[in-house]
């Protein structure tokens, strides 16, 4: 497995839906190319900066149907957003911010309208473009059931030639990296085969594999994946805040250690396919619990663009059920948002992590665990900071010495004075804190 390149160490992604950022919904309007909606989303780039983000994870950008997963062209930027001059300057804008950028390849499936496809369909098994797809009992195969997404056949050497190439192109035009959309479903052989390719001519480009379910070190090292994404943690964070049951929590943190001895997994509490955050927790005042967690546990983390607002949407498995949580946003940045104290937070706790870059990689360490109360030491080498979290009605108490540590200075939290050195942290009823030895 190869070593990740070194500026994901610091990396912080601020994870955008385009089509719906800009408002390209395919119901609303046909593709057009005199818009150029992709600058709406570059008119913005200052907003991640001043977030304290390090790079911008785009969703699809590709020519496509709908959605954008279903992809029709992928070496053209969709008409819906924009054209390629559109997208250049997007590269150039962010570089020029010090962002990095990552594009979503959807290489497990295409759509319909793709051209290799329509030969397929049109001229019969025995066409050469045939041997693009995986058939059975003499049907292309869809992914998931979908009917408007093909599934390419990935045992194919056409197939990952192509894929090599669309993904070298695109680096070369300025990405710095790829998220593997649907990478659960490719056999980790087609990985094994096209990442080591890609890298020989981009070998500071960064790769992470969408896996929700699965043994994810072992789909690592078989697949040559720099990360994929933790969805157990994800899931871990929102269900032990709403149960009052950190004991789920602490299991997660503790399979996340392991995973952290083979990669370091992308980290996230929300993102453009499942409810919001502030909508999945029950209780609003532990949206801050869950950016606690995410800002001080190892791993590359990613805040989907919304959330640092406290937006709202649920995500509903119907056709349209992603619609809530993709909306349009506005042309630029509010100057004031009923969410601005949410925000304020992400500002303070990415600002944190930036101080902090030993937390990559940081493993965690339970100090009290209870149903309703959890306090961990994170920490890698001598640097170490002590988390802690109440979703209890009475205030919980850590007495700092029974730690190893004689007094720490608070750094962040709800409850308690930011900078006040204590001897023994008590957190106030649905509050949190975190800790830093005292100087």
């Amino acid at each position: 497995m190869p070593d990740s390149p070194g500026w994901v160490e610091h990396a912080i992604w601020w994870q955008v839906y385009p089509l719906g950022f800009v408002g390209a919904h395919p119901a609303d309007h046909p593709p057009t190319a005199d818009e150029h909606r992709l600058n709406r989303l570059t008119d913005w780039l200052d907003h991640p900066v001043a977030l304290g983000a390090s790079g911008i994870a785009l969703g699809p950008v590709f020519a496509s149907a709908t959605h954008g997963y279903d992809t029709i062209d992928h070496y053209r930027i969709d008409e819906r957003l924009g054209t390629d001059e559109d997208f250049d300057r997007l590269i150039a804008e962010a570089h020029r911010r010090g962002l990095r950028v990552l594009l979503d390849g959807v290489f497990n499936h295409v759509g319909t309208d793709f051209p290799r496809f329509r030969e397929a369909s049109d001229g019969g098994p025995d066409h050469p473009s045939a041997r693009w797809f995986r058939r059975r009992r003499g049907r292309f195969e869809t992914f998931e059931g979908h009917d408007g997404l093909i599934a390419l056949d990935h045992a194919s050497p056409e197939v990952v030639d192509y894929v090599a190439d669309v993904m070298s192109t695109w680096l070369r035009r300025g990405a710095d990296g790829w998220r593997l959309d649907a990478a659960y479903a490719v056999p980790d052989r087609f990985w094994a085969e096209v990442l080591p390719r890609v890298r020989r001519e981009h070998p500071d480009a960064w790769f992470v594999g969408e896996v929700i379910h699965g043994d994810y070190a072992s789909m690592v090292k078989a697949a040559t994946y720099d990360s994929v994404t933790q969805y157990e943690l994800w899931k871990a964070i929102w269900s032990s805040l709403n149960d009052g049951n950190f004991h789920e929590l602490d299991h997660a943190l503790g399979r996340h250690d392991e995973f952290l001895d083979v990669f370091v997994p992308l980290t996230f509490v929300g993102n453009h396919d499942v409810t919001r955050i502030a909508s999945r927790l029950d209780d609003v005042r532990h949206v801050e619990h869950a950016l606690a967690l995410l800002f001080t546990v190892g791993g590359t983390p990613s805040i989907y663009a919304g959330d640092e607002w406290g937006y709202r949407g649920v995500k509903e498995d119907r056709f349209g059920g992603d619609d809530a949580v993709r909306p349009e946003f506005p042309p630029h940045p509010p100057e004031t948002d009923p969410g601005d104290d949410v925000r304020r937070t992400h500002q303070h706790l990415i600002g944190l992590r930036r101080r902090n870059p030993w937390l990559h990689a940081a493993r965690t360490t339970a100090l009290t665990l209870t149903n309703e109360r959890y306090a961990y030491r994170v920490h890698a080498g001598s640097d170490a900071l002590i988390v802690a979290l109440n979703v209890g009605d009475d205030p919980m108490r850590v007495p700092l010495s029974e730690h190893g540590v004689r007094s720490g200075r608070i750094v962040a939290g709800s409850g308690a004075p930011a900078e006040d050195v204590v001897t023994e942290l008590e957190v106030a009823p649905h509050g949190w804190a975190i800790v830093a030895d005292a100087p």
